[in-house]
């Protein structure tokens, strides 16, 4: 009898066991869950960092100093050469970041294809073939170094190849090298093939939006770094910049004009190809910067600050933010970046796609260049090609082909990712309702989708 009692326990604990351990498996069950779902969240939103907790090898790379030495000829620039040294200061982060305005420092051709769309889907589409000079020595050295404030510093003249209505009509775009004294960046000048003429336009607001586009003068031209007072606010890592839709399921490039090649979207990587320090699932590491308009040299100016998500190595702006005087956001644009001028290195890189999304409009405007094939021109050439004169000729100096044009609304980019969770102390990305409701149906959906 006590042993028959003995085995009852023992079957009684082991009854017990058995219960609490299926007791257990929604707990265990929680945990896997946790461990399989949440903690790769935390460590996505750990991929940004505050200044305040940057790693030890990028504070190695910062220099804290908010005053430098002053350059004894050039007193608003910093007294190291230019393109300087790490570490870093913030200010100096900033002159690395403007080699790298939407028009390319350096003498070139290369199709341009722009357009918008708006939240209704109506969309207008073109394409300019540009021809570029560059005076001085490429980058930003041969702007602050080479061209007197005044003077011209670069020269654009864009032929319209597309649509067929505005074919051979004609921009000239004279950009200048300023100062306090010599305010005027830009000269345009207009031809129109049906009067045979050109005219002069007046200097366009720096501030002012292109008609029926997201993007300003100043996004295209570039603001100059002493304009703006630098801050470092954090490191982040991108994975996505511009994003094509799910209904693209192709993309055609024709590189330096030598034929064309199909591209999957989903293999488009955000500094090219030949750009070797990826991280994990091609992801790229950037300084975070926010630059606040100085008033001083930007009176009056839309903008109060904006953010930039700096590539650490070339400094090349992949995402920038700009907010108003009330702190709302206005504007985000996104870019794919390659290297288009290797004999430059780590300064050769070139926007190859501009996605600009205004805010308040809910108007996304597109930028993307193609057939990039650098020149040397001739003085010869510069005095001729540059001139107003010139376009009367209606002549494409170096004809070039593209297929970069979404087919319709249904390819059209899609509005940059908010981020809301990334450095609260500086961004404030709240949408008005509506457009906060169209762009959730374009996340949910894959591609943009319209108001009626």
């Amino acid at each position: 009898m006590t042993k028959m009692t003995a085995l009852t326990c023992k079957e009684k604990h082991a009854r017990n066991y058995v219960q609490l351990s299926l007791s257990l498996i929604p707990v265990k069950l929680c945990a896997v869950l946790i461990v399989s779902f949440i903690f790769p969240l935390v460590l996505q939103a750990q991929s940004w960092k505050t200044v305040e907790n940057i790693s030890p090898s990028d504070r190695a790379l910062f220099d804290e100093r908010k005053q430098t030495p002053r350059d004894t000829t050039i007193p608003y620039i910093p007294s190291e050469p230019y393109p300087f040294k790490p570490p870093y200061t913030a200010e100096e982060m900033g002159y690395r970041a403007s080699e790298f305005p939407h028009m390319t420092r350096w003498s070139h051709v290369r199709a341009q294809v722009f357009g918008f769309i708006t939240s209704t889907g109506y969309s207008d589409i073109g394409i300019m073939i540009g021809r570029t000079r560059q005076n001085g020595r490429d980058g930003l050295l041969g702007y602050i170094a080479d061209t007197p404030p005044g003077e011209i510093s670069h020269a654009l003249i864009g032929i319209a190849a597309y649509p067929p209505a505005l074919e051979n009509f004609q921009q000239l775009w004279n950009t200048r090298r300023i100062d306090q004294d010599n305010p005027t960046r830009l000269d345009i000048a207009i031809y129109s093939p049906s009067l045979r003429k050109v005219r002069k336009m007046p200097p366009p607001r720096r501030d002012d939006r292109f008609p029926a586009n997201a993007m300003t003068f100043d996004d295209s031209v570039g603001r100059d770094p002493w304009e703006q007072q630098w801050q470092l606010v954090g490191t982040d890592v991108l994975y996505e910049t511009a994003r094509y839709p799910n209904t693209r399921p192709v993309v055609t490039f024709n590189p330096q004009g030598r034929g064309f090649t199909d591209v999957d979207p989903s293999s488009i990587k955000l500094m090219g190809e030949s750009y070797e320090n990826y991280t994990e699932k091609n992801g790229v590491e950037c300084w975070v910067l926010k630059a606040t308009i100085d008033p001083k040299w930007l009176p009056n100016y839309k903008e109060k600050y904006l953010l930039y998500w700096l590539e650490k190595t070339t400094f090349f702006p992949l995402r920038m933010e700009k907010y108003d005087h009330d702190g709302n956001l206005m504007m985000i644009e996104v870019r794919h970046a390659a290297k288009e001028n290797p004999a430059l290195g780590n300064f050769g890189y070139a926007t190859r796609t501009s996605i600009y999304w205004d805010i308040g409009q809910d108007l996304i405007g597109m930028a993307s260049g193609d057939s990039h094939i650098l020149r040397d021109w001739t003085k010869e050439e510069e005095d001729n090609y540059f001139s107003a004169e010139f376009m009367l000729r209606e002549w494409m100096v170096v004809p070039l082909k593209t297929q970069l044009l979404p087919n319709g609304p249904k390819e059209f980019f899609l509005r940059p990712n908010l981020y809301p969770d990334k450095f609260p102390n500086h961004r404030n990305t709240q949408l008005p309702p509506e457009v906060e409701r169209r762009y959730r149906a374009q996340e949910h959906a894959g591609h943009l989708v319209f108001d009626e």
